[in-house]
């Protein structure tokens, strides 16, 4: 006899999906949540920065694998991450 296993309603990819264009309208709105400039970009640069680990662990499918891709990546995203608050800070004086 099979036994039926529960699906869930939603799939998890959807749902990371669902949390990546949430985070995209919160960025949208960042503008009016009465950040300084700097406050705004801070938040923005954080956010797309959680939304491309999202990316590279959900969609590029990385979130299991060990060794040498997964730290490449995410080191990737702290450098450009710190090389964007460099530029805007250098602009900014």
């Amino acid at each position: 006899m099979q036994q039926s296993v529960a699906k869930p309603l939603i799939r998890p990819c959807t749902r990371v999906w669902l949390l990546m264009v949430g985070l995209t309208f919160v960025t949208y709105s960042a503008r009016w949540l009465g950040l300084t400039e700097m406050g705004v970009v801070l938040a923005v640069l954080g956010i797309a920065l959680v939304k491309a680990q999202m990316v590279i662990d959900y969609f590029m499918g990385l979130r299991r694998v060990r060794g040498f891709w997964r730290p490449l990546l995410f080191g990737y995203l702290i450098v450009l991450g710190g090389l964007i608050i460099t530029a805007f800070a250098l602009a900014s004086q």
